[in-house]
């Protein structure tokens, strides 16, 4: 039964996903208890794999874009036809029910907000981090937990800022969180643990700790970009 008039449009921004976009999108389209969906779009920032073949296969729209999550993240807005936008990364899956999690949501007044998290981890260290998204503070806020909003507010706040190479999901949702009020909802999305595998937990976490500190202190967005490629991409 239609909950109510509004629409979902999910926007993917990827970037050479071919391993894992078709489980995400698959696992997309078992989860969704509506008719609300409006589409499923990812942006492609220049993929030179099978991403794009993939996702046409799995029924999303592919746009392309300029590379940089922030810039294909608003291209996919721009395009979206739904009244509710749902930014979510390539390796995060969704609770079964998002769409009408979210719509009950809205529906009760909440503009934007996003899903608690868990890993698909067991290290102690990574679940004590995915425990913090619980708690409804911008310190805890990150893209992994994915976003939804009304796009007449995304709209009312300029979007992402695309200065941002990376840390473009906390820079945005920080300033949502200075003009409406942000629902964390009480489901979870569990997202890959695939950088801190790759990386080490110990690396990963310190240096995205690093991040936030300087941005706080006020670094810039080519500040925290150089910061991140110099200690997370050597």
């Amino acid at each position: 039964m239609k909950r109510s008039n509004q629409n979902i449009s999910i926007i993917i921004p990827v970037l050479n996903e071919e391993k894992g976009l078709g489980t995400i999108l698959k696992h997309l389209h078992s989860s969704i208890a509506s008719s609300q969906i409006e589409e499923i779009t990812c942006i492609d920032g220049g993929s030179t794999d099978r991403t794009i073949e993939i996702a046409k296969s799995c029924g999303a729209t592919v746009i392309s874009s300029k590379r940089g999550r922030a810039t294909q993240m608003n291209a996919g807005a721009k395009y979206a036809k739904g009244s509710i936008l749902y930014f979510l990364h390539a390796d995060t899956l969704p609770p079964h029910g998002f769409d009408n999690i979210i719509l009950e949501a809205v529906e009760k007044g909440s503009q934007s907000g996003c899903f608690r998290m868990k890993f698909d981890s067991k290290n102690p260290i990574l679940r004590f981090f995915a425990w913090l998204s619980r708690i409804n503070h911008s310190l805890c806020r990150g893209g992994d937990q994915s976003l939804f909003i009304e796009k007449d507010l995304f709209e009312l706040t300029d979007g992402f800022n695309e200065d941002y190479f990376i840390y473009e999901d906390t820079e945005f949702i920080r300033r949502l969180y200075e003009q409406t009020e942000f629902k964390v909802l009480p489901d979870y999305v569990i997202t890959s643990a695939r950088k801190y595998r790759d990386k080490g937990w110990v690396k990963v976490q310190f240096h995205f700790g690093m991040i936030h500190l300087k941005s706080y202190m006020g670094a810039s967005p080519q500040e925290l970009y150089r910061y991140y490629r110099k200690n997370l991409l050597t």
